[in-house]
């Protein structure tokens, strides 16, 4: 069976979605960002709803399932708060698939300081992918709260939640702070060469 999934995590704003496209634009990999599920769902139940949360993950993992089947190379991105017990269990539902099936998990997390992403989230690239981030006044202070009330990046002198889900996968910190897209996807993709 082929197939592979690359997680791509990391704050809102750090270039997930758009380093994601530029490593597909380079390879056989295909793109699914988490806004692929949430944006649709906004319209109709509202977020944070029961509905929203529960149609948001099965969405997600039978596009994971579906993928898995037919030996699709994804790369999946979303934010995680990695010291999050629940997190970590959607997290591990998600690639319970690949897992299952013995197939290729890899881990790239971005990080960039808070003042890159706030420059980074009002891109034309984000917010046409994105539209419930148009409203910059609103999703400037998304960022910033999910900044204060979460922590969304690990550290590899304080172990995570996330370092224990993945810990026997291989992972990329990358800071993309300087990088632009393109060579943030031309890192990625030199890491993910010998594979």
């Amino acid at each position: 069976m082929t197939g592979e999934l690359l997680l791509i995590t990391g704050p809102p704003a750090v270039g997930k979605m758009t380093v994601g496209r530029r490593i597909c634009a380079r390879s056989d990999y295909r793109l699914f960002h988490n806004h692929h599920t949430v944006e649709p769902l906004l319209e109709v139940f509202g977020h944070g709803t029961p509905s929203f949360e529960r149609l948001t993950l099965e969405f997600r993992r039978r596009v994971l399932e579906e993928a898995v089947e037919h030996g699709v190379k994804l790369v999946f991105t979303f934010v995680w708060g990695v010291d999050d017990p629940a997190e970590a269990d959607l997290v591990r539902q998600m690639i319970e698939p690949y897992r299952d099936a013995g197939l290729p998990v890899r881990w790239v997390e971005l990080y960039a300081d808070l003042e890159t992403r706030l420059a980074r989230n009002a891109g034309a690239d984000r917010i046409s992918a994105k539209p419930s981030k148009a409203d910059l006044a609103w999703s400037d202070a998304h960022v910033r709260e999910m900044e204060e009330r979460h922590r969304m990046n690990t550290d590899p002198g304080d172990p995570t939640l996330a370092d224990e889900l993945l810990g026997d996968v291989e992972h990329l910190r990358l800071d993309n702070a300087a990088l632009t897209a393109d060579e943030a996807a031309q890192r990625v993709l030199s890491w993910l060469e010998p594979h």
